[in-house]
């Protein structure tokens, strides 16, 4: 038995050693202060959207880019971004932000139903102008917002997910969802701007864009420039028209210049006002015009929506407001039909 001993010995010498090496390497970070840890530092990408799992993945928009004379197949996720970013300021408040995806997300999705083509290019589907929905690029974000591109980016991609498949629906169609900038404290019916009357484009109050910088505006005009736009004689009169009628949004409706009778919205065209609630007074040989509020101000208030956000309130309370009787309604179905379409 003797002759075995040696190799017993090694065998137990190597057992501990196995035992022993491991502390002996873990000690000299046994003991002592903590002096350093693992860093992390990563660069806040704008999140890739062609890979976004959502309801607007499987939808893409033919943007005729009016700038360079291109179309573009943008997918709809990113569309929508592109669009309020050219909308609504991006300092906005988050939730004024989804009512605007929202929105914009209703447009098109009714736009692209109803296959109107109408005033685009050959195999677009839409401009990326006004005539339709201003829309950015990702390159135009980038210069426009420059340092600030991936935090604005994503916040914007932020509001566009969080209202994701959903569109404004009224007895179960897509809405005309107009929008405009600042209210003069109410919104109009829509037949009173437009010729036709929709239920859900009732003129309703919006407080809250007073606190708009274009809430007040001033233009000044040669007589001679406001005769010729209008097609009237000013003369020595001290009245120079007579509003006689006004819209339930508390606009000029009517304006009899001794027997010739303009609308609100011509006069507001002809001048190239910021709005139809106007009133004018002549200095020498100038009209000035004052105006309250920018845009037609038929559906959302831009600056109202904001406003209502501040206050606390969220975007289907948002839009409920400015469209009434109005539902957030899953597009799925929608959507589906837009892509078989294709």
């Amino acid at each position: 038995m003797k002759k075995f001993k040696p190799l017993i010995l090694l065998t137990s010498f190597l057992f501990a050693l196995t035992l022993i090496i491991p502390a002996i390497l873990v000690l000299p970070f046994g003991d002592g202060k903590v002096s350093g840890k693992l860093g992390e530092e990563l660069t806040n990408k704008a999140p890739n959207t062609t890979t976004a799992n959502t309801a607007d993945a499987a939808v893409e928009v033919a943007v005729y880019r009016s700038s360079i004379g291109q179309i573009d197949n943008v997918p709809l996720e990113e569309y929508l971004v592109g669009v309020v970013a050219a909308e609504m300021p991006v300092e906005f408040k988050e939730e004024a932000l989804k009512a605007q995806a929202l929105t914009a997300r209703t447009y098109i999705v009714r736009k692209l139903l109803s296959k109107d083509n109408i005033g685009v290019p050959e195999g677009a589907q839409v401009t990326d102008t006004q005539i339709h929905q201003v829309y950015l690029s990702k390159e135009q974000m980038r210069e426009n917002w420059e340092m600030e591109f991936e935090s604005n980016y994503s916040k914007i991609l932020s509001a566009v997910r969080a209202t994701s498949g959903q569109i404004l629906t009224y007895e179960g169609q897509a809405i005309d969802a107009s929008f405009f900038s600042t209210s003069n404290g109410y919104t109009e019916n829509s037949e009173d701007y437009w010729s036709n009357e929709m239920p859900y484009l009732r003129s309703v109050s919006s407080p809250w864009d007073k606190n708009s910088p274009k809430f007040n505006s001033v233009k000044e005009v040669s007589v001679k420039q406001f005769e010729s736009a209008l097609g009237v004689k000013v003369g020595a009169s001290g009245t120079i028209g007579k509003i006689v009628e006004r819209t339930a949004g508390k606009r000029v409706a009517k304006v009899d210049f001794n027997g010739k009778v303009l609308s609100g919205k011509e006069i507001r065209e002809k001048l190239d006002l910021r709005s139809s609630d106007f009133e004018w007074e002549r200095k020498g040989n100038s009209i000035v015009i004052t105006t309250r509020g920018f845009g037609h101000g038929v559906g959302m208030s831009q600056y109202g929506a904001n406003g209502m956000a501040a206050d606390g309130k969220d975007y289907q309370e948002i839009v409920k407001h400015y469209y009434q009787g109005v539902e957030v309604t899953a597009a799925d179905s929608m959507l589906a039909t837009i892509t078989a379409q294709k």
